[in-house]
């Protein structure tokens, strides 16, 4: 074998050679891995949310997204706050062209979005054990969740104590009245010259039909309430037409105010507690979030005589302690987003017990993610008390009707029962039978 040896200068050489190679496939490598983390460190998720106008909820989404991009420094979040209507036809036009956001807020009346394909499971992104198995249910199509059930609420009936007892009428101990002694009070407030309730349908689908729906749910019980919604039971069975009966001799006596059909909901909460003030506010109980802020912002006066009773119970109802409890604001990923690792942690960070607390704590309203309700403790742990109270021995129904009804039988819901009917526009009989042909053809 011949040997060669090599001049002296050349292992010096072959040396620098060796470590400029070396730090070359070094920087290569860093390249390589570093690329992706930069990739995140830059990485800016789009996150749209209703509540503009909410501050306790807007304030409280707000310090979420700042602690999660404090402890997720790869991940930045683009924030913004639209109105719901705005918000809907955005998403709508955006998720067919690949331009929606990344995370948005939804309802569950627009599981329609998971159907077509358009929102991303988020099973594998949060722990499901943080949620509630009932707003679970209300996001689950095809055996996965699709959304993060950040509210929740019950249908309520709020009224003005100060009110009542200027007409004279003592809700009784169990705070639920009965049906004539309903009656008696609705026509004590309009000869007192006070509104009976205070709605607005201007811009939304639902509240002028809040009041129908509890008689309705409490006439029926849950199994048939459920049929009713769904088609299964014709909104001319002689039960349901007894209630609407009742509810029109109330409408016609003048329960609800004559702009309902004008007046927005953010007005309607004005009108309650404010000007000209209302006896009565059916309304959810995300009344809070407009609420409890300051007046000059758009609450209710400090001194205001808040108090919750419980929906009237016709004669003869099935189940008079029935009451509608229902997921509301929820988030939701896009299911073309390129940024999905940071809007799971975003939806993820959300999922907490500890943030479940903190919603109740400051927004003082019901959520879908797991919470401890005896660690409120701030000035209006007397309001929640007594919301927990009206709620006390409930059977609960889990949706609005919104929630069960779409196409042609929502229209015409949002359009008969939440605006002609409650406005005096429609009798019972048209009422029923509008809303029979378009279920009917829905389903």
């Amino acid at each position: 074998m011949t040997h060669f040896s090599l001049p002296a200068a050349w292992p010096g050489l072959c040396s620098a050679r060796r470590s400029a190679a070396a730090l070359a496939l070094a920087g290569t490598v860093l390249a390589l891995i570093g690329a992706p983390a930069m990739a995140q460190q830059q990485q800016t998720l789009t996150m749209w949310s209703h509540w503009p106008d909410e501050v306790s909820k807007r304030s409280f989404i707000e310090e979420r997204v700042k602690q999660f991009e404090a402890a997720t420094p790869q991940c930045k979040v683009n924030l913004q706050f639209v109105q719901k209507a705005d918000l809907y036809t955005s998403v709508k036009t955006s998720v067919r062209t690949g331009q929606a956001p990344d995370i948005f807020w939804l309802e569950p009346d627009e599981i329609a979005f998971a159907k077509s394909g358009y929102l991303e499971p988020l099973d594998k992104y949060i722990d499901l054990a943080n949620l509630e198995d009932w707003a679970k249910r209300a996001w689950t199509w095809n055996g996965k969740v699709y959304a993060m059930p950040q509210e929740a609420y019950s249908v309520e009936l709020y009224y003005n104590r100060d009110l009542m007892k200027k007409i004279g009428v003592t809700p009784p101990a169990g705070m639920q009245m009965t049906q004539a002694q309903f009656a008696d009070m609705v026509k004590r407030s309009v000869a007192a010259g006070i509104t009976p309730t205070a709605t607005g349908v201007g811009d939304r689908p639902y509240p002028g039909a809040y009041f129908l729906q509890e008689i309705l749910l409490r006439k029926l019980g849950t199994e048939d309430y459920e049929k009713l919604l769904t088609g299964k039971l014709p909104f001319q069975d002689p039960r349901v037409i007894e209630a609407m009966t009742w509810v029109k001799q109330l409408v016609d006596a003048g329960m609800f105010p004559r702009s309902m059909a004008t007046m927005k909901l953010g007005e309607s909460h004005y009108y309650f507690h404010t000007n000209p003030g209302a006896l009565m506010f059916p309304i959810a109980s995300w009344y809070t979030g407009r609420a409890f802020v300051a007046p000059e912002k758009g609450g209710q006066p400090k001194d205001f005589a808040l108090g919750l009773m419980k929906y009237p119970a016709m004669d003869g109802s099935k189940c008079p302690e029935c009451k509608t409890l229902a997921v509301g604001g929820s988030y939701v990923m896009y299911s073309r987003s390129k940024n999905k690792e940071c809007a799971g942690k975003m939806l993820s960070s959300l999922a907490t017990v500890e943030n479940g607390n903190k919603w109740m704590e400051s927004v003082l309203l019901q959520t879908g993610v797991r919470t401890d309700p005896s660690r409120i403790t701030s000035i209006y742990a007397p309001y929640f008390k007594e919301l927990q109270e009206r709620g006390a021995g409930a059977r609960y129904f889990i949706g609005t009707p919104l929630h069960y009804m779409s196409g042609k039988c929502g229209d015409t819901f949002a359009q008969v029962l939440n605006r002609a009917f409650p406005g005096g526009l429609v009798s019972v009989n048209d009422a029923a039978a509008q809303m029979d042909a378009a279920c009917k053809a829905s389903g």
